[in-house]
């Protein structure tokens, strides 16, 4: 019961916390050899963009270097001593930016930002002082995620990758544990059948299920301000048949190999990795190898994040997510068909 009520509130914060795609702050070392209004502006335009913090200013290349090695910085701006003169003689200066590749997500998006705010305000230059008008101004709109907060989208995906990986290992455990404390002789004993004893089993913890669901929900819309823009009971029916299929799953491995131990390895092999790694929580399916994207096709949790993104964020109905929810409604089929099938009433 601990791990049914503690575990999925835990795990959603200490993820979400954890895990963020917003890149702010780059902290950044300024090796400015003009030393003149212009460079300082250069630099000021970096810094009011929000996205930068100069962090040192250095006197030698060989400061940069050391700064780039020991991590202190994630980019160096050198400013050449002819600056200046060049930006007033009509000539265009080359100024360097120098990042740390290591992280190679953070210094692609320091990249981008570096060529907005310097391209930004090459352009308020030209047309300082002047009354002319560029010939086209560009104004975007994201929709979904105005302000492109990075935990908008990991809540709710982080909703399908925890229920994932708690409903399988919660009845892993189920018949498992009968077997191991032999009270199995009992079930064995009644006149039931084994749907009947399956549908037992799994009806008590497709409520906890639901609880869980609840709950994580709340959490994610109290701390991390997370929208809810869809149906919620839309998102219940959906969820319900997610469970199933899950909760499903963790009893065909409970009875598979009779081991209370076995079951919770098979159950966090079978449903972690790959609804972290193939689902798309993490990383985009369109980008991996063909192989990986055929594979991504059988990991439920791959669709159950396509239902609470679409419902969290873009406020989609069953017109759009009716294929989701007919993977998702086979999936449920096949885990009580594979947990009925593979549970054993007889005992050897």
């Amino acid at each position: 019961m601990m791990l049914a009520f503690v575990l999925p509130l835990f795990l959603l914060l200490f993820f979400g916390y954890a895990i963020t795609w917003d890149v702010k702050d780059i902290r950044l070392a300024v090796l400015d050899h003009d030393g003149t209004r212009a460079s300082r502006e250069l630099v000021d335009a970096f810094v009011a963009s929000g996205y930068f913090t100069v962090a040192e200013h250095l006197a030698t290349p060989r400061a940069a270097d050391e700064d780039l090695v020991l991590g202190r910085v994630t980019g160096v701006l050198t400013i050449p001593a002819q600056y200046s003169r060049d930006l007033d003689a009509g000539r265009s200066p080359a100024v360097q930016l120098l990042l740390d590749g290591s992280d190679a997500n953070t210094a692609t998006i320091a990249q981008n930002y570096a060529d907005a705010i310097v391209t930004r305000y090459g352009l308020d230059r030209v047309l300082r002082g002047r009354t002319l008008q560029p010939p086209f101004r560009l104004e975007t709109r994201t929709w979904y995620n105005p302000n492109l907060e990075s935990r908008n989208m990991i809540v709710p995906g982080l909703i399908a990758v925890i229920m994932s990986i708690i409903a399988a290992m919660l009845t892993a455990l189920t018949i498992a544990r009968e077997w191991e404390r032999g009270t199995m002789e009992q079930l064995a004993a009644t006149p039931v059948s084994r749907m009947e004893i399956v549908l037992g089993k799994l009806l008590p913890y497709v409520g906890i299920g639901l609880f869980d669901v609840a709950v994580t929900i709340t959490a994610g819309m109290i701390i991390f301000g997370t929208p809810l823009h869809g149906s919620p009971l839309l998102l219940a029916v959906l969820t319900l048949l997610f469970l199933v299929g899950a909760l499903g799953l963790g009893i065909f491995i409970s009875a598979a190999v009779k081991s209370q131990l076995l079951a919770t390895q098979f159950a966090m092999v079978s449903t972690f990795l790959p609804a972290i790694l193939l689902s798309g929580f993490l990383f985009d399916i369109a980008s991996m190898p063909r192989a990986l994207q055929a594979i991504s096709y059988l990991v439920p949790a791959r669709y159950f994040i396509t239902v609470t993104r679409g419902i969290f964020l873009k406020g989609v109905g069953a017109g759009v997510l009716w294929p989701q929810a007919l993977f998702m409604l086979a999936y449920a089929a096949l885990g009580l068909g594979l947990a009925a099938r593979t549970f054993k009433k007889e005992l050897v």
